[in-house]
């Protein structure tokens, strides 16, 4: 008894003191703090807008191209511009993800090419995806609660239709997972059980193992307020974390696994003590290895800065505010009511509490210099 009443009070001296410490970096990080001086974006160039930088003009001018023809009723641009990524799966599915978004807007262009090309898979896949955004329309993003009886009705009458729909695209193209990533998607809102999960779920990655967009959806399904629970979800987000191969931004999913428990207020001590710290040491060597334009990367890398503070590992969300730049629009920056401030005001702190040193002048962003 005797050695728990020490060690209780050994762990609240311990919070005690870190509480401390936290309130004193934050009081200099909004009195004192210097970015440039440390490496950062001056508060001047803070961009509230972004999540990071712009795509690359080519990849604009490509969207712009795919749009204009749509509108104008042409599909063969847009066919031909998702058949040219190839089997790069998760560069497929977002060029998918571009055509879903243009056919909400305009279906006239998708319509004639389902008209034209009816053994197309990717048109046939984009009709299911195009009904299970239908469904999640009309039930909204409320939790199921807060959802009228009459939406809940057609949500869940229109799922099983879509995945239906969704397993006559996938035997156009077999290879394809664009249908499978549909079909993963639906599952959670169509109530399937375990057991009809994991089978779509080895359709899916039998096709594409690691697969970005089918992960993250998968996730959704293992998370406690779906179908499993915060222990199914974390362990489903570390298989990816210890299984992505190197290059891949598909070990961030853990970073949102974490988010969700945040969300749900079931965090807790997840990132406490070296076994909380590993997994994200872990993903932050993994990104450090993802192609830096990836499109991916600019939120991962906020998440990433964030819980690596939490995990008082502070090193790497230094390393992450100095790579993200003056980019702040985003979780979960963008869930204060000014993004800019609280952005400034974790760098601060991560700077006081990593022990960094003020960069010689000529090393300092050259932005900066006046």
């Amino acid at each position: 008894m005797t050695y728990l009443i020490f060690g209780l009070l050994g762990i609240l001296t311990y919070v005690g003191v870190l509480r401390v410490r936290t309130n004193r970096a934050r009081k200099w990080a909004g009195t004192e703090f210097d970015a440039p001086a440390y490496g950062l974006a001056p508060r001047d160039r803070l961009d509230p807008r972004r999540a990071g930088p712009p795509p690359p003009p080519h990849r604009r001018q490509e969207s712009l191209e795919i749009a204009e023809a749509a509108r104008a009723g042409s599909w063969k641009p847009a066919a031909g511009y998702l058949a040219a990524a190839g089997q790069d799966w998760d560069e497929h599915w977002s060029r998918f993800e571009l055509l879903a978004s243009l056919a909400e807007q305009d279906a006239g262009w998708f319509k004639a090419w389902r008209a034209a090309d009816p053994g197309d898979c990717d048109a046939a896949a984009l009709e299911a995806c195009l009904m299970v955004h239908e469904a999640w329309a009309i039930r909204g993003t409320g939790y199921a609660h807060e959802v009228p009886e009459e939406s809940m009705r057609t949500f869940r009458a229109m799922l099983p239709a879509a995945i239906e729909a969704a397993k006559r695209a996938s035997l156009l193209d077999p290879a394809n997972p664009a249908p499978w990533v549909v079909m993963v998607t639906a599952a959670r809102g169509a109530r399937y059980s375990h057991k009809q999960f994991e089978e779509l779920w080895r359709g899916l990655v039998e096709r594409a193992p690691f697969h970005y967009e089918g992960h993250w959806q998968g996730m959704q399904y293992w998370c406690a307020k779906w179908f499993g629970s915060d222990k199914k979800m974390l362990a489903f987000a570390k298989r990816a974390l210890k299984e992505a191969p190197a290059g891949s931004p598909l070990p961030g999913l853990y970073l949102h696994a974490l988010h969700e428990l945040e969300q749900n207020g079931t965090l807790g001590t997840t990132l406490g003590g070296e076994l909380g710290r590993q997994p994200v040491r872990k993903v932050a060597a993994a990104l450090a290895q993802v192609r830096p334009d990836h499109e991916r990367l600019p939120v991962l890398r906020h998440l990433l800065a964030h819980f690596a503070a939490k995990a008082e590992l502070h090193r790497i969300a230094l390393e992450q505010f100095r790579a993200i730049g003056p980019w702040c629009g985003c979780h979960p920056w963008t869930s204060h009511d000014d993004p800019v401030a609280a952005f400034e005001l974790a760098r601060g702190a991560a700077v006081r509490l990593s022990g960094a040193q003020p960069l010689p002048p000529e090393l300092r962003p050259k932005a900066a210099q006046r």
